[in-house]
């Protein structure tokens, strides 16, 4: 399961891989805006404490959504 976690104004900040580094992933709006090596760098572009984490759930019928009637 991937992490993410989203922000005002369209941020968003994701794990990635660049160079063999582990970096985070700063976009805004889907543009990449910066690959961060620290959660300092991360706060230049985003307030950390208006970051929340997104959390998957598991759909039942195996990703499929029904309607209710």
């Amino acid at each position: 399961m991937s992490r993410r976690w989203v922000g005002p104004r369209g941020y968003e900040i994701v794990p990635a891989h660049r160079c063999g580094r582990q970096v985070l992933r700063v976009r805004r709006n889907g543009w990449l805006v910066a690959d961060c090596l620290s959660v300092e760098e991360v706060a230049r572009f985003v307030d950390l404490a208006d970051l929340c984490e997104v959390i998957p759930f598991p759909r039942e019928g195996g990703g499929l959504r029904t309607a209710v009637r």
